[in-house]
C-alpha cells in the first residue's frame, strides 16, 4: 500500500516566522528516506504553507510519487501545466478553513471539475477527486472521468465507538464501489497512529495520503522515524 506524506505542515512552522526554516523540501527527502512511497503538497490560492518555491523544486528533487492538492481553479491549472506532477489531487478549498473541511461538492460543480480533468489529462497527468465516503460522488468521479479518488476520512477520525463504526463502514463501501468502476481507491485527512489501521485493512485500498500526524510526531522523534513507524501500522485487509 502506497504512503503519501503530506509536508505542508513543515511549511506552515516556516511561515509563521517567514523565514527559510524548516524547509519543507529537506523534510520531503527525509520522508522518502524513512519509507514515503510519495510526497504530497498542497499549494494553495493564499499560500498559507506551502509556496510555488516548494513545488518545483519538489519537482526537482523527488523521484517517487510528486502528489499536487489543488483546487479547481485556472491559476493551478496553469501552475499544474507547467510542473507536471505526478498526479494531481483536486480538492475544496476556503479561504477561512483551518484545513480541508469535506470533499468536492460533486454535484454543483460537475462541469467544472470534468473540464478540469481533461484539461490535466491531455498534459499526461492522472487525476483524483478528494471526496465524501458518498456512493454517489463516486459515481459522479467515474462519470467525469477521474483515474482515482480519494476518500475524505476526516468523520471516521473524529468519530469514536459506534459511530466510528458506521463511518468505517462508509469508507468501505466507497471503495468497493470505486474498484468495481474501474478507480483507484485512496483515502486521507485526519488519520493517526491510533486510528489509521482500520482504513488501512480495507480491502482494494491503493494508499493513504497522511500529513499532519506524520508531521506532528517528526517533532519529537524524527521524520524519517515517523514515517517508518507509520509504514509499520499499515497492513492486513477488512473485506466488506
Amino acid at each position: 500500500m502506497i504512503l503519501g506524506v503530506n509536508i505542508d505542515h513543515v511549511a506552515t512552522v516556516r511561515e509563521a516566522r517567514k523565514t527559510f526554516e524548516p524547509d519543507p523540501v529537506m523534510a520531503a527527502t527525509l520522508a522518502i528516506l524513512g519509507g514515503a512511497d510519495g510526497i504530497t503538497i498542497h499549494l494553495r490560492e493564499d499560500r498559507r504553507h506551502a509556496q510555488d518555491r516548494d513545488l518545483r523544486l519538489l519537482r526537482e528533487v523527488v523521484h517517487c510519487e510528486l502528489n499536487l492538492e489543488m483546487a479547481v481553479t485556472d491559476e493551478m491549472v496553469r501552475i499544474a501545466l507547467e510542473v507536471k506532477p505526478d498526479m494531481v489531487t483536486l480538492v475544496p478549498e476556503k479561504r477561512q478553513e483551518l484545513t480541508t473541511e469535506g470533499g468536492l461538492d460533486m454535484m454543483g460543480q460537475k462541469e467544472h471539475i470534468k473540464e478540469t480533468i481533461k484539461k490535466i489529462q491531455g498534459a499526461g497527468m492522472p487525476v483524483s477527486l478528494f471526496i465524501n465516503p458518498n456512493i454517489m460522488d463516486v459515481d459522479i468521479s467515474k462519470e467525469i472521468g477521474a483515474d482515482m479518488v480519494e476518500i475524505h476520512t476526516g468523520l471516521y477520525a473524529n468519530a469514536k465507538g459506534k459511530k466510528q463504526e458506521k463511518e468505517l463502514h462508509r469508507v468501505m463501501e466507497a471503495v468497493k464501489v470505486a474498484n468495481k468502476l474501474g478507480l483507484l481507491a485512496n483515502a486521507g485527512h485526519g488519520l493517526n497512529y491510533f486510528n489509521v489501521k482500520g482504513i488501512a485493512a480495507i480491502e482494494g485500498m491503493r494508499g493513504l495520503y497522511i500529513g499532519h500526524s506524520i508531521i506532528s510526531r517528526a517533532v519529537l522523534v524524527g521524520i524519517e522515524r515517523a514515517v517508518r513507524e507509520m509504514k509499520e501500522l499499515i497492513g492486513g485487509r477488512l473485506v466488506v
